[in-house]
């Protein structure tokens, strides 16, 4: 510090002022400013609008720019629109036609939309954005101004699919499975088609070679509330890249109608449904299908605005007046809901349930709590197209629905009478669709379901019908005892013959193979099982079972 004070014209405080200032009168001190305030135009520093005075404003307001001023989804933007082509850019065509909104570009094998499976039949009457293409642009609208590219690696990186896979033991390198499954002696060629693809229909055994390692992985593609989209396309592609088998699981508003779901999966992707339950379905993507001549589709960048679609409630609904609609909404608030949708289930037998009950009641009412409301009004207008039925109210969280007047039974000569409650009352909802007729004394009242489960009981030899209704309790007893004894040797583990004096009792045969167009297989499949009809050997020695036993009882009872 020395040696910097002893320097000639070095100031240490070179920031503060070079001369004191002078002091007011009243003896403060008040420094200057360090930075100068500046000087903004009366017109800038008014914050009244009205107060300024126009002829001052001499300085032009500047343009925002146009990107800005495009429409997002909070804005209320809304053009009709008829059917037909809405835009065009050369081949790039938008097209509102039965599909809904859809997109046309050069050299596509369909018309591609964001979502296949969930697509109202109902034409949308206007959009809510611009329209514009959600797939990138053929080419650069502008000349390139980035950076130079990296330089192509030395390294060469090898690919692996399922006609060239990698050496076996290779480090580093995930699991690909070989093409196929293929009979002894064949393998794999190349195949352009979708027949050629899947190749031969698989046997029982392959498919539950294929599907059990799928059982419980979690390897899976989820589809939700849209359903299957667009992008979901090469989703599939990637999982059969690596996978003979696709696993998709469905939740939610999909599940109320699995069979669009299963045909559109087929027909957009090519493969082959060879297992479903429930909401899970197992796609097979073919014997001799290659990844490399895969059809390779665009991705959409973003999730374009749904359009806008007819109102799903009228104020008038068909078929009805103001005063008989209003009426039904009324007593619909005190109607009990014929079950509760919880948030993401299947829905795979609420058509079937609405159908049932519209047989006991001209109003029926959905509850569903905790559900977004695009959601149940979704449900609403599927339920409106394959029930089919009248929507009147989504108040509540609640899908109140009509049958309409055109509604016919489907029993049409044991129709069923009405059960009538305090809440569910069918006969004075519509006095139009009483027949007059009375029920005996004699009518048993019981649901459709439970009419197919005795039906059901009834062929497979598990219940039986009682012709004699006055039987004493000693007689009844022995009816029960003789039927229990037919019934499990019906069961047992090889062919039981069972021969009754008067009864006439039929040989048991085993059932038939179930269609397998989009039906539900058994989970406990059998690797070693063959298609032929060959008899399984039994698990244990024959009249080892303690159900041989009471054959055995049966038999010297029957002589």
């Amino acid at each position: 510090m020395a040696i910097v004070a002893s320097l000639p014209d070095v100031n240490l405080f070179s920031s503060l002022p070079s001369t004191l200032p002078m002091a007011d009168s009243s003896g403060t001190f008040r420094p200057a400013p360090p930075i100068p305030i500046p000087k903004y135009s009366p017109s800038c520093r008014n914050r009244n609008p009205r107060s300024s005075n126009p002829h001052t404003d001499t300085q032009p307001k500047p343009q925002s720019n146009p990107a800005l001023k495009l429409p997002h989804r909070q804005t209320r933007y809304y053009k009709p629109m008829k059917e037909g082509v809405i835009s065009s850019d050369g081949e790039r065509t938008i097209v509102i036609g039965d599909s809904g909104v859809s997109y046309q570009l050069p050299g596509a094998p369909f018309e591609f939309q964001f979502s296949y499976s969930e697509t109202p039949k109902a034409k949308p009457v206007g959009i809510r954005e611009p329209a514009f293409m959600p797939f990138a642009p053929p080419t650069m609208p502008r000349p390139w101004t980035g950076k130079a590219p990296l330089k192509k690696s030395k390294k060469k990186i090898p690919l692996f699919d399922s006609f060239s896979p990698p050496p076996a033991g290779k480090s580093g390198v995930k699991y690909v499975e070989m093409p196929g499954p293929f009979p002894f002696g064949r393998y794999p060629k190349e195949a352009m088609t979708r027949d050629e693809i899947l190749g031969e229909p698989l046997k029982k055994w392959e498919k539950g070679m294929l599907i059990k390692p799928h059982m419980h992985d979690n390897r899976q593609v989820n589809l939700g509330r849209d359903g299957f989209t667009h992008n979901m396309l090469e989703l599939i592609h990637s999982h059969w890249k690596r996978r003979r088998v696709c696993k998709v699981r469905c939740k939610g508003v999909p599940t109320v109608d699995m069979d669009n779901v299963c045909r559109v999966l087929e027909e957009k992707t090519g493969g082959e449904i060879i297992h479903r339950v429930g909401g899970v379905i197992y796609l097979f993507r073919g014997r001799n299908y290659n990844y490399r001549t895969r059809p390779q589709y665009p991705l959409m960048l973003w999730k374009p605005a749904a359009p806008v679609y007819p109102k799903l409630i009228q104020e008038i609904p068909e078929g009805l007046t103001k005063d008989e609609a209003h009426e039904f909404r009324v007593k619909g608030k005190s109607l009990r809901p014929i079950c509760k949708l919880s948030k993401n289930g299947v829905y795979v037998s609420l058509v079937k349930d609405v159908r049932d009950a519209f047989e006991l009641s001209p109003l029926v009412k959905v509850d569903c709590p905790g559900l977004e409301p695009s959601d149940y009004k979704k449900i609403g207008a599927k339920l409106k197209e394959l029930v089919p039925c009248v929507l009147l109210s989504f108040d509540d969280e609640q899908i109140l629905m009509w049958r309409g007047r055109d509604w016919k039974s489907r029993f049409v000569n044991n129709p069923l009478t009405p059960i009538l409650s305090e809440t569910n009352i069918a006969d004075e909802l519509v006095p139009a669709d009483k027949t007059g007729e009375e029920s005996g004394p004699n009518t048993v009242i019981s649901s459709p379901k439970m009419m197919s489960l005795w039906k059901r009981a009834l062929e497979s030899s598990k219940a039986v019908v009682l012709e004699e209704l006055d039987l004493s309790p000693d007689d009844l007893l022995e009816k029960v005892e003789e039927f229990e004894g037919t019934s499990q040797a019906a069961e047992h583990t090889y062919t039981a013959l069972v021969l009754p004096s008067n009864d006439g009792a039929e040989d048991y045969v085993d059932d038939e193979d179930r269609p397998e167009v989009y039906s539900d297989i058994a989970d406990d499949f059998d690797d070693e099982c063959s298609d032929d009809d060959e008899s399984l050997e039994p698990v244990g020695p024959v009249g080892s079972l303690p159900v041989d036993k009471i054959v055995r009882k049966l038999r010297e009872t029957l002589k």
